[in-house]
């Protein structure tokens, strides 16, 4: 979306999803309201009859492209054609994700470990390297990028050692990104999720595994709120960035 002239412009947004992230309505939910808020969105993701039905709730201009976000020649692609098609590039959110099951690192196989991580962390690392050649060789210069990491990034949840690691790294990341990033006006923000209502998630009565062994239900809060905390993130001006945000239920459950 161009604004008028003398205002920053903001024109597209590459979000990433795929696997459970885009089922879980937060990558639905935010392609949503950048969309109401005027963006021009290009949505990947593994399954292309998710991505129509998320196209076809969005009012802006969007550009659907099916793929595997851990294939190289993939997101190589993904960006060349995002640009090709809107002009420019000055936003990015990785939101590919994927967990495993809660079970003691002893019994844990390589295979398992390295899944999550591949697509945690490997998966954000290419479409961050792909942004970054597009911000800092556009005029003007810049882009913002966001990384959904989670709560797990701060405390983690018993026997998940593969996904308390890949967030861990997600926000070395995010800070690697923010501090390379700063001499081209590149920003970086890691926004950490704590329990949102999810598609797959309504209804469930299963609970988590607490630290103490017991099961509980939590608490969760409406996925909607992850869109609109996005776009304000979004919305800032290029002289303002935003490192790290945490948005959860109102009485967390720490």
């Amino acid at each position: 979306m161009m604004k008028e002239e003398g205002e920053w412009e903001q024109v597209t947004s590459p979000a990433l999803q795929h696997t459970p992230a885009f089922g879980s309505w937060i990558g639905r939910q935010t392609a949503i309201a950048l969309s109401e808020a005027g963006w021009k969105v290009v949505l990947t993701a593994r399954r292309l009859d998710m991505l129509k039905e998320t196209a076809a709730l969005c009012k802006n201009e969007t550009l659907i492209l099916a793929g595997n976000v851990l294939d190289e020649e993939f997101v190589v692609d993904l960006f060349r054609i995002a640009v090709s098609h809107f002009g420019r590039l000055d936003l990015l959110f990785n939101n590919a994700g994927i967990s495993a099951k809660p079970i003691p690192i002893e019994t844990m196989s390589l295979q398992t470990f390295k899944n999550v991580i591949d697509v945690n962390l490997v998966g954000s690392f290419l479409a961050t390297r792909e942004a970054f050649k597009i911000f800092k060789s556009q005029e003007p210069q810049g882009g913002k990028i966001i990384n959904n990491g989670s709560l797990s990034a701060h405390v983690p949840r018993p026997n998940s050692f593969p996904y308390t690691c890949s967030k861990h790294a997600i926000t070395g990341l995010t800070r690697s990104t923010a501090l390379d990033g700063r001499p081209f006006s590149i920003t970086c923000t890691q926004i950490d999720i704590g329990n949102a209502l999810t598609d797959m998630s309504r209804g469930s009565t299963v609970g988590a595994l607490q630290p103490d062994g017991c099961i509980l239900e939590e608490p969760t809060f409406d996925a909607k709120h992850v869109g609109s905390t996005i776009v304000h993130i979004a919305s800032l001006p290029p002289d303002v960035a935003m490192l790290q945000v945490n948005i959860m239920y109102g009485i967390p459950q720490l």
